[in-house]
Order: structure tokens, then sequence, then C-alpha cells
């Protein structure tokens, strides 16, 4: 359960200081965001996946779904008057990128459709990272196992039970959001990029190292949406702790070798 926004990829030799005209080359769109990304990993890992989503009843919302649906995933949109949020990736030389994102996030709103309420039952494992606070109720009666992103923002912090937390480390939002409901979660997730990432749980805090790359860095836009999804497979899957981080971080990691979110990210065939 997320958002989609449409994105405009382009790399460029570094990002621009202030003043700077820095010319851009190998644009490309995508529908991504953190709902696109981690449903497309997710459909790559599982053979299936449902994305609750909204969209603006425009062009990049039309094509979002199609395109997403060619990725594997099923798309169950909400449509709005509003328009599909729109956003820039940057990619520099070293693989990094800044993103600037373009109007409001569109959140899906299945607990006022009976029939999307109905579907989000009997899945092994849902992620969470955009709706209000019914949304994320009826996805904890829904799902076995519930995963969810400090992103969530106002949907979280109203002691609704959450399987897991997955955040970046290096984002003070997240680690903000993350503290303010500390105590919701059974695990909470840190990732730190090369410098893998830690976690704590029931049993006490633990970590994991940086999984060596399959080929060399390009861009690291959807690596930490790909380690979500890698999460929340694994944990729907049964996995323990460690073994669900591992295979978590192995989608991050593949990921980052690949030229936007989805060129290069873990499938069925590579487990």
């Amino acid at each position: 359960m997320g958002h989609i926004e449409w994105v405009q990829f382009a790399r460029v030799e570094r990002m621009p200081r202030g003043g700077e005209v820095v010319h851009a080359y190998d644009a490309f769109e995508e529908p991504a965001g953190g709902g696109a990304v981690t449903a497309v990993q997710l459909a790559r890992l599982a053979g299936e996946c449902v994305l609750f989503t909204a969209l603006g009843q425009d062009d990049e919302g039309r094509r979002a779904v199609t395109r997403l649906g060619e990725l594997g995933v099923d798309v169950r949109a909400s449509f709005s008057s509003a328009s599909t949020r729109r956003a820039v990736s940057l990619v520099d030389d070293a693989g990094e990128r800044m993103i600037t994102t373009f109007g409001p996030r569109l959140e899906p709103l299945p607990e006022e459709d009976p029939a999307s309420r109905a579907a989000l039952a009997g899945h092994d494992a849902i992620y969470f990272t955009a709706g209000g606070e019914q949304t994320l109720r009826a996805a904890r009666d829904g799902a076995r196992v519930l995963v969810a992103s400090p992103r969530a923002r106002d949907a979280i912090g109203h002691g609704v039970e959450l399987d897991a937390m997955v955040l970046s480390g290096d984002d003070e939002m997240e680690c903000r959001e993350a503290a303010r409901v500390e105590g919701e979660a059974k695990l909470v997730v840190w990732t730190e990029g090369a410098r893998g990432g830690h976690y704590q749980d029931q049993a006490g805090p633990g970590g994991w190292d940086s999984v060596e790359l399959s080929s060399e860095p390009v861009d690291s836009y959807g690596c930490g949406d790909s380690f979500a999804a890698g999460l929340t497979y694994a944990l729907g899957a049964d996995l323990d702790v460690p073994h669900a981080l591992a295979l978590a971080a192995r989608c991050g990691a593949e990921c980052l070798t690949g030229r936007g979110p989805y060129e290069h990210q873990l499938s069925a065939a590579d487990l």
C-alpha cells in the first residue's frame, strides 16, 4: 500500500552548485515512488503483488497503471481530481541520487471502498508506506505480517501493532517519525547503505554487514524500497530475522547496480 510518482530520471556528471547550469543526459521516465518500487520488487520475488494506491485522472496516472502492469503488478488505484505527483531524480557519476518532487502525495483510501477493503484480507504480508490510520488498521486486519515505513506519517502512532518498521538510518525525518512510535513495532530496522545496518527486536539489538555488489554501482534510486520489499517478502515467508535481513540486503544491493529502480532487481530465480 503506497504512493506512486511519475519520475523523470537523468544522469549528471555531478550535482549542480548554486547558480550553476549542469547538462543532464540518458533521460528516461518511469512510475516510481515508495509504493511502486516496492510492489515491483515484491512481484519479482513472490510472482504477484497487488498495489493499493491513488493516482490523478491524467496521462501520467494512466501510463503508471499500464507500465506497472507490464512489470507484474496488479494496480488497484483510486483516481483523484488532483494531478499525479511528479518527480525528477538526478544521478551523479558516483551513483548517488537527488530527488525533487512536485505536488502532494496521493494516498490510497481503500477503507472507503468495501470491495477494496475486502481485497486486503488473506495476505501473507503487506508493506505500508502511504495511507490513513483506518487504512493501516484495515491492512493489519488483512495481513499475517505487516511491515511499515515511517513515511506513513499520520497513519502510525495510534497503537496499531506492526511486525516490522524499516527506515533509513541517514534520513532525519524517518528517524524522527520512527522514534515517535517506539514500541509499536516488534522489529525496527535501520538501513545504513554501504555500512549495512542494525536492528532492534524483542530478543535485543543486532546488525548486518553490506552485501558485495554483483557489478559496479549505477543508481541508488529504489535501493531502500527494494530492501523493504525483500524484508516484507522474507518475513511473510517465515524466515527468521537474520535470514530475512540477508535477503533484504541482497535486494537493495542488486537494485544499486541497475539504471533506475527496475533494471536490476532480485527475482525468485535468483534465490
